[in-house]
């Protein structure tokens, strides 16, 4: 238990995958509840289930896998369009696929491999790219050697 908490703690691939399984678990709960409780419409309950769930996972990426102290307009934007690409890229991939003659349960796990693929490097190397600092400029004016 200490070595998957210490692991928990210094990997920001593990966290992405922990939230990742986390917000899929919550995800089917709320459109099971949306759907079967409240009886929305399918489409209308994968829409709000999946922006409740864009939205907290965006926050728990943001501040426990990413370590940022406070969300931004921006990262929040760009994670949006991130999950937009990977969702066209499964949603297609999954339809080709069984077009092709693919089973339509193993067309989409091949999709969502695809999808996760997207999700991974945007949220990796677009939206939280580490950014390397530069070295602060100094302002002071250069001065010749030993006229100080």
């Amino acid at each position: 238990m200490r070595v998957w908490a210490k692991r928990v703690r210094g990997d920001r691939r593990f966290r992405w995958f922990v939230v990742a399984t986390l917000f899929t678990a919550l995800g089917l709960g709320l459109l099971k509840l949306f759907v079967d409780g409240f009886h929305w419409p399918y489409a209308l309950s994968t829409l709000v289930q999946s922006e409740i769930c864009n939205l907290l996972r965006f926050l728990v990426n943001d501040r426990w896998v990413f370590g940022y102290p406070r969300p931004t307009w921006k990262r929040l934007v760009q994670y949006h369009v991130a999950n937009a690409m990977g969702f066209a890229l499964w949603w297609g991939a999954a339809n080709a696929l069984k077009t092709l003659g693919v089973n339509y349960l193993l067309a989409s796990v091949l999709a969502m491999i695809a999808g996760f693929s997207v999700s991974w490097f945007t949220n990796f190397r677009w939206i939280w790219r580490k950014r390397h600092e530069r070295a602060p400029e100094s302002r002071e004016p250069a001065t010749e050697a030993g006229t100080r």
